[in-house]
């Protein structure tokens, strides 16, 4: 290829990519979740974030469980150490993103906050995308995954009010950006998955890594 005809293949890429995700009501999930998988680093904070080490993600091999959880391991955890089960507490850092921001992907990551993430397995408190995806990690794992809108904050126009109003008060299933300290995060947060009004909500994106898990 000449100098000009890569830049202008590099321009007709970048287009087509920026109008897929420009116009989500246009592409089908199926679309928007094929073009997720095969990006080689979708988070604005990739994995080297949550790892604090560079890290390749270019060649992921996702699973797709039963539920519809889709999920890719870039570090396997200690295989001496069980996967948490329920009642046991554990403790995670997150980059939360999306497939359906028009302005860029990232929503919140606790690493950029020093907050990790703690609840007990089976309690009720989170997603049950995020639960499913924890269980099937070793403590010092870190894994990629796309859950769908069932396994997350299934905000639609069938959800009863009183759900609505708790993701819209950030008290709902977590994980969520703390409204205390991370009013912006929050924010864009609750107008894509607190939004009833929205015609479909998108897959909820979050690269984990799991630390030692506590009784």
């Amino acid at each position: 290829l000449t100098m000009m005809s890569a830049k202008a293949l590099l321009a007709t890429l970048l287009l087509s990519a920026a109008s897929a995700w420009q116009a989500p009501q246009q592409v089908s999930d199926n679309a928007r979740r094929s073009l997720l998988v095969n990006a080689p680093i979708f988070a604005v904070s990739s994995f080297a974030t949550v790892a604090n080490a560079s890290t390749d993600t270019s060649n992921l091999k996702f699973t797709t469980s039963n539920s519809g959880l889709q999920y890719a391991d870039v570090k396997e955890g200690s295989l001496s150490t069980p996967s948490p089960t329920d009642g046991q507490t554990v403790s995670i850092d997150y980059v939360m993103s999306t497939t359906g921001a028009r302005y860029g992907s990232k929503i919140y990551s606790t690493v950029d906050a020093g907050a990790p993430y703690r609840w007990k397995l089976g309690d009720g408190s989170t997603i049950p995308g995020l639960e499913e995806a924890v269980k099937g990690m070793n403590p010092g794992g870190i894994r990629r995954v796309i859950i769908p809108s069932k396994l997350a904050y299934q905000s639609s126009s069938s959800t009863p009010i009183s759900i609505i109003q708790e993701c819209e008060s950030g008290k709902g299933l977590g994980p969520v950006p703390p409204i205390e300290t991370a009013v912006g995060e929050f924010q864009r947060f609750k107008n894509i998955y607190c939004n009833p009004d929205r015609q479909y909500q998108p897959d909820l994106v979050m690269d984990v890594k799991l630390y030692g898990k506590r009784n």
